[in-house]
This record gives structure tokens, C-alpha cells and sequence, in this order.
């Protein structure tokens, strides 16, 4: 990338514009559920899979790694026996769970137009 490209200011529809990887942390199909769920408390590893219907141990662990990563986690391990490891948002982090929760509710209140419209599309089509 050259100093023209990195001076730039963020721009999603660029294609090397480094807030695209933001976004997609942010907005993927893990992501989004498990910021939406940290929103409410801090977790323990066991508990927020059971709260996050679905996702995989591996998914999970990539998932929280990567929102760490990216400051919007914050993993809290406890010298104990047995181990016990908390997570819960940072600020930012708290602040991105806002922003994908609202979309996260809204697809909930505007599911039947969505099945409505795919069913006259599908219509439309045969």
C-alpha cells in the first residue's frame, strides 16, 4: 500500500480500506450474537455458548479472540483453580454491540416482511 493509499481517510467502499475488517468482525454471523449477548453481562466461556445458540467451541474461541484482538472484548483470566476466564465488553466494544444490536432487533421485527417479499419474488419467478 502506498503513502497516498494510507493517508486516506477510512472509506468501506475501498477495497483496501482497513475498516472493511472492522466491519466484518464486527457484523458477522458470530460476531454480532456475541457482542449482542455481552451487552447484558460479563460470561464465562461455557456460558456464553449456551447463550449463543449454535455457535461451536472453535467458533466461539475464534470469535473472542478476534473481537480481543480488536479491542472489544475483554478477557479477564483469574488465577484459580479451576481456571476461570470472564468475558465482557470494553468500551468500544460496548459501543460497536449497540450499533449491530439495533440491526440485530430490527431484522427481528421485519422478519415477515422479508419472508413476504421472498415468497413473491419466488412467485414472481415460477
Amino acid at each position: 500500500m502506498g503513502v497516498s493509499e494510507m493517508s486516506r481517510d477510512p472509506d468501506v467502499n475501498r477495497a483496501m480500506c482497513p475498516s472493511r475488517l472492522v466491519l466484518e468482525h464486527v457484523t458477522s454471523r458470530w460476531g454480532v450474537l456475541v457482542l449482542a449477548a455481552l451487552l447484558e453481562r460479563s460470561y464465562r466461556f461455557s456460558e456464553l455458548r449456551r447463550t449463543v445458540g449454535g455457535v461451536s467451541e472453535k467458533m466461539l474461541a475464534q470469535t473472542l479472540q478476534t473481537l480481543e484482538r480488536d479491542g472489544f472484548v475483554h478477557r479477564d483470566a483469574k488465577p484459580v483453580i479451576p481456571p476461570r476466564v470472564d468475558y465482557s465488553l470494553t468500551e468500544l466494544g460496548r459501543e460497536a454491540a449497540q450499533q449491530v444490536w439495533e440491526l440485530a432487533r430490527w431484522t427481528e421485527r421485519r422478519v415477515d416482511a422479508v419472508r413476504a417479499a421472498r415468497e413473491a419474488y419466488d412467485e414472481a419467478r415460477t
